[in-house]
């Protein structure tokens, strides 16, 4: 089989990473941020233009693509190569259940729960079609219901696939096939040897430019929400100067950490920030409406099962509201823009568990974690909302970024609050780190062509690749504009995500059924 190392360079600028690969993706990002910068109005009309086409002319795609992915996931688990291991039958996995999804939760989230796990359904409880549809009052008990009910959708099972059922790909042909961690490897079975050539450079420089807008997109819904926490704690404006300052900083932290390597860094920090949840979650739980948020926990799983097809499925049918294009086609565009990147990230830790494990374990556990969030998170500031006295929609209407400190303030614990608040934004830091650093190690771990430790210096250039990015996209129309780069980058990738799906089956199908079952009684006995 081809040595994929054997051809890059041993020395030189380009020593350790694939020359023509390294040329052409800084190419694309020195471009992007050039042409942003220089032209902010033409590149503002362009980006919104092609947000509103993708909106009115491909949603029903990638609704279709979301729900095509779910069910593949869905297929592999109850079939008989779900007992496969990812690497050697004698493997065993290399990292205790809470530090595998620890890792894993903490890479996928980013900042986003933080960002959105209130915003989110003090938005939907004001309207959303659904509630529209059911002929439900906005604001009142039942609308946050549903308002509960939508947003878990957006982070629940069909996210969650994505970027599960890409690392359990990337896996299984890195470790069970001996292919190089990259996304081309997945293509195997449809190309062979051609992957190492142009098709192969193609479909890798897609998936970074999906991994680089779908991780500037989060960092700079993160330092827009940073800039909020500080300004609540130390008066610190908010304004766009503010905003690119901070991105400057925490670049330069992301970038040190990536250098320093990825067991230290993420696996640290990964822990860390579930740690920090907990406290957070134990002071909602405690400081806010304690049985309104076991009941409602309860009745949402309920009503989330009950409506997943239906609302997997739908598709709006107004061509004058945009509310899914803000909403549903935004969220699975960052999903889809995100999948290269947590995918490797999730293949990386997930050597020598069985398939079913990763796609099953991961599917479960995550979506609980994310739903018992957003209710807890979600339901306080639903409940201040409706019977708190506290008009915090207002202030999410407002400005999304300051609305989890104002419910964190609304708790009227005064000892607490200050600590609670500053905890939250260092929470929002360190998460942000570790999505910019692990997002830079995977750039350069694609373009070393599956080289786990890939260069320092091109680990240096792409952290600062990164931050550029999120700066420009800040300026050149804040949240509207990071939304449009998730969307536009989720685009290619989907279509390279739908080959990976059919290669893995291909794949399994040549893996002998025979040696399957053997697996499985072995593993019986």
């Amino acid at each position: 089989m081809h040595n994929s190392q054997s051809s890059m360079p041993g020395r030189g600028l380009f020593a350790g990473v694939n020359k023509t690969m390294a040329v052409a993706s800084i190419t694309m990002v020195v471009a992007f941020v050039l042409f942003t910068v220089l032209q902010p109005e033409l590149a503002n009309t362009i980006y919104t233009g092609v947000k509103q086409y993708i909106e009115s002319e491909l949603g029903w795609y990638y609704i279709l693509t979301v729900n095509v992915v779910l069910f593949v996931s869905i297929a592999i688990v109850v079939s008989p190569y779900g007992k496969l291991r990812l690497g050697k039958d004698d493997e065993r996995p290399e990292f205790s259940n809470f530090t595998w999804f620890a890792m894993l939760f903490s890479a996928a989230v980013g900042t986003g729960l933080l960002f959105w796990s209130i915003a989110e359904p003090l938005s939907h409880l004001q309207g959303n079609p659904f509630i529209a549809t059911e002929g439900v009052a906005p604001n009142t008990l039942d609308a946050a219901q549903t308002a509960l009910r939508v947003t878990i959708f957006h982070w629940g099972f069909h996210g969650w696939a994505i970027y599960i059922l890409v690392g359990t790909i990337l896996a299984y042909f890195a470790y069970r096939r001996g292919l190089p961690l990259t996304i081309r490897s997945a293509f195997y079975p449809l190309l062979g040897e051609r992957i190492y050539g142009p098709i192969g450079h193609a479909i890798d420089l897609l998936a970074i430019f999906a991994t680089l807008f779908g991780t500037a997109t989060t960092l700079g819904l993160g330092v827009s929400q940073m800039n909020a926490g500080l300004n609540s704690l130390f008066g610190m404006e908010i304004s766009s100067t503010n905003q690119v300052l901070l991105v400057m900083g925490v670049t330069v932290a992301a970038t040190v950490s990536a250098v320093s390597g990825l067991k230290k860094g993420i696996r640290f920090l990964s822990e860390w920030n579930i740690h920090l949840s907990m406290i957070l979650f134990a002071f909602f739980i405690l400081a806010g409406p304690t049985v309104f948020l076991l009941t409602i926990f309860t009745t949402s799983v309920g009503d989330y099962l009950g409506n997943l097809l239906p609302m997997g499925f739908w598709t709006n049918p107004d061509p004058e509201s945009q509310w899914q294009g803000w909403w549903t086609l935004f969220y699975w565009g960052w999903w889809l823009s995100w999948g290269p990147y947590v995918g490797m990230f999730i293949a990386r830790i997930s050597r020598g568990r069985t398939i079913r494990e990763v796609l099953f374990g991961g599917m479960m556990a995550a979506t609980l974690g994310a739903m018992s969030w957003i209710v807890i998170f979600g339901g306080t500031a639903l409940h201040l909302q409706l019977f708190g006295g506290v008009d915090l929609a207002s202030v999410a209407n407002d400005n999304v970024t300051q609305v989890l400190f104002q419910t964190i303030e609304a708790l009227d614990v005064p000892w607490a609050s200050s600590f609670m608040v500053g905890m939250a934004t260092l929470m929002i830091v360190t998460w942000f780190v570790t999505s910019a650093d692990s997002g830079t190690l995977v750039i350069c771990t694609i373009l070393s062509q599956g080289n786990p430790h890939p260069p320092q210096l091109y680990r240096v250039i792409w952290g600062l690749g990164l931050g550029a990015t999120s700066a420009v996209l800040l300026l050149a129309g804040g949240l509207q504009a990071l939304q449009t780069a998730a969307i536009a980058a989720a685009l290619p990738f989907s279509v390279v995500l739908l080959g990976m799906c059919y290669c893995m089956f291909k794949a399994l199908a040549s893996e002998q059924v025979g040696h399957v079952v053997a697996v499985e009684q072995s593993e019986a006995s």
